[in-house]
């Protein structure tokens, strides 16, 4: 089976999420990176292309040149990875779609909610795929504790808590010129409004709702920026209300000592709960109501078909982050496949457009609410 011609966008020299894409294509040999715009200059995309394999006439100085060249030759890409802060996704995914070139994109969707809909637009009139990668949705335990709810295992849910909390930021260390992560994350013109519930509160919102199956409908939310000179939010909490009838609570901050990716998320039905961590991430604990809690093993015999599908190593052998993002990797492979072969794509289990217009919707809801004095807002 041929690999499938792969090209990206940023992601190059000192780009951490760069590494992670790229790992994450290779992990299960779906995937060949052959051209790249990398960098915001040609010389550095060529730098950074050349460091990593790349034909020379294949390291482009900008994702326009790049979309129009590998559309036009018979051994050109057939699907991009965009990987560049937030403001920069709209643009190459449109190129590329336009061209009918697929597209994987980093989350979130776009910088603003307006961008959000342009692109959504673009995305409906495109013959290629668009898929957003929210890894954590890659997860095996995170696709058990889906299929568990599903199945009707918690019953009618009631309640849904979620928290993702990190310290990273806890000092201005976009002030200090060395950190180009936190420079380009707490700018509101390359990352958008929102902070850390753009960084992080999308990945926490995402998730709730993959594993319930529920939308949030509406929400009240208190937004703090506590390190001075910071222009963006670096902690929120939430209340959140459900389409399905579920109550939650949302905590997402970068401020908070003792974090680094604590990703949490417990789910409660009249029926039983479940607990996932995800600095654990092959564990989760499920309570029938009035029975002992039990332990359910990625790999194990608790296991059901659903993690078992996108599990590799044995029980007891860690797997996570970038497994998770190459169990997106997969999937996408699959889909454009069988896109290609004129099939219907089984995109169920892939957050596409729909997913990335709901976390624009988030982001912006969350604002408007702040500004409201934490008012209720209807997404």
């Amino acid at each position: 089976m041929e690999k499938i011609r792969l090209g990206m966008v940023g992601g190059g020299k000192d780009a951490f999420i760069g590494g992670v894409h790229r790992i994450a294509a290779r992990i299960d040999g779906q995937f060949d990176l052959v051209a790249g715009a990398l960098s915001s200059t040609p010389e550095r995309s060529l730098e950074s292309g050349q460091a990593m394999g790349l034909a020379a006439d294949r390291c482009y100085g900008s994702y326009e040149e790049m979309a129009e060249v590998e559309s036009g030759r018979p051994d050109g890409v057939r699907a991009v990875s965009i990987v560049t802060p937030n403001h920069m996704h709209a643009g190459p995914a449109m190129a590329f779609l336009r061209r009918g070139i697929h597209v994987i994109c980093d989350k979130p969707l776009t910088a603003t909610l307006a961008q959000a809909e342009e692109l959504s637009k673009a995305i409906a009139d495109a013959k290629a795929l668009f898929i957003l990668t929210h890894n954590y949705t890659g997860y095996p335990m995170i696709r058990q504790a889906r299929a568990m709810i599903a199945a009707g295992d918690l019953g009618d849910l009631r309640v849904v808590q979620v928290e993702y909390p990190q310290d990273w930021l806890t000092e201005a260390a976009e002030q200090s010129g060395d950190n180009k992560q936190a420079e380009w994350r707490t700018d509101p013109e390359r990352s958008g409004a929102g902070g850390s519930i753009g960084d992080i509160g999308s990945h926490a919102h995402n998730l709730a709702c993959f594993v319930t199956g529920q939308k949030v409908q509406s929400l009240a939310a208190d937004l703090q920026t506590f390190v001075p000179g910071r222009r963006v939010d670096d902690n929120a909490h939430f209340l959140l209300r459900f389409d399905g009838g579920a109550r939650g609570m949302l905590w997402c901050s970068q401020v908070a000592p003792g974090n680094e990716n604590a990703l949490r998320l417990r789910v409660y039905g009249e029926k039983g709960g479940l607990e996932w961590a995800q600095e654990d991430p092959n564990y989760l604990w499920f309570t029938p109501f009035g029975e002992p809690k039990r332990l359910l093993t990625r790999g194990g015999s608790g296991a059901g078909a659903a993690a078992n599908a996108v599990t590799r190593t044995p029980g007891g052998h860690p797997e996570g982050y970038l497994e998770g993002f190459a169990n997106i990797y997969a999937g996408a492979a699959t889909a454009i496949r069988a896109a290609e072969a004129g099939e219907t794509p089984d995109l169920s289990l892939l957050p596409g457009v729909d997913a990335g217009l709901d976390g624009m919707r988030f982001i912006a809801a969350a604002i408007r609410s702040s500004q409201d004095d934490a008012a209720w807002v209807t997404l």
